[in-house]
């Protein structure tokens, strides 16, 4: 990738170093939207609904410990910033205005208005802050456990779950907690929706930053499509289980994210997007 021409966002809230414990759970409507929220890695929500947590404050701050590469938390930022650029832009065009989300980096373990996680269950949404929350450790488990290397694909993760605060800002997400808690048995084909759907627009993003800013290079689209095959719900389960359960799926198959990723970035439209309105996804 490409990424000089980019901006570094100053909406990183860093807490690398910071030690949390689970702790009582409080419940309320945070539960509710983390079930919409998904995990890349196909952990059951219910996990994150179990505990609160308690931050150790003896703990010093990220800063002082330096937890994790420079060069790496820079280069989400730049992918951070591009997103903004991007979105804020798309959103003026339909007279709107884009409220830019905080990407919180942690290790380990972290608290948000979501409930307590685990950097198991991946990179997440908590769209009662307006936050994304990402354990740059993922992308060592992208590379090494998912065969899914480059930084692109790096950049895709990124840009999926600022798709969730897309579909936030314009009430998409709340929208489909209403179907979910009416649809019963069909939650889980909804949630699929949802993700595919963020797949797209994060094929809309890459697609409008090579337009603007030449930031794909040669192999980057594949690097990109390969992430998106090798977090199918398929191939997760296949992984973790030996066999597939197509009911169980939450983010959609293989087949499916590359079809809503390629989507996006062949169209560059956000209303190729409508995940919602076709009858099969």
């Amino acid at each position: 990738m490409r990424l000089d021409q980019e901006e570094q966002s100053t909406n990183i809230e860093d807490r690398r170093g910071i030690r949390v414990s689970p702790g009582l759970a409080t419940g309320g409507i945070g539960t509710i939207a983390i079930l919409l929220i998904g995990l890349f890695l196909g952990i059951d929500p219910s996990v994150l609904l179990q505990n609160n947590t308690n931050v150790d404050t003896s703990q010093p701050p990220p800063a002082q410990q330096g937890s994790a590469p420079d060069e790496t938390r820079e280069f989400v930022s730049r992918v951070l910033g591009s997103t903004e650029r991007t979105w804020s832009d798309t959103f003026q065009q339909s007279g709107r205005q884009y409220e830019k989300p905080t990407l919180v980096l942690f290790s380990d373990s972290v608290r948000s208005a979501c409930g307590f996680t685990s950097a198991a269950s991946g990179p997440f949404y908590c769209p009662e802050e307006l936050k994304v929350y990402l354990d740059l450790d993922f992308f060592r488990e992208l590379r090494n456990r998912f065969q899914a290397p480059g930084d692109f694909a790096q950049a895709y993760v990124i840009a999926h779950e600022i798709g969730h605060h897309v579909q936030n800002q314009l009430g998409i997400l709340q929208k489909m907690q209403g179907r979910q808690s009416r649809s019963g048995s069909q939650a889980n084909a909804v949630s699929v929706r949802v993700e595919l759907q963020a797949d797209c627009l994060a094929g809309i993003w890459a697609s409008s930053a090579n337009r603007t800013r030449k930031i794909l290079q040669e192999g980057d689209v594949e690097e990109g499509l390969n992430a998106a095959a090798q977090i199918g719900d398929d191939r997760i389960q296949k992984r973790a289980q030996g066999y597939v359960v197509p009911e169980g799926f939450t983010h959609g198959s293989a087949q499916q994210r590359v079809r809503w990723f390629r989507r996006g970035l062949a169209s560059g439209d956000p209303n190729q997007c409508d995940t919602f309105s076709v009858g099969q996804v």
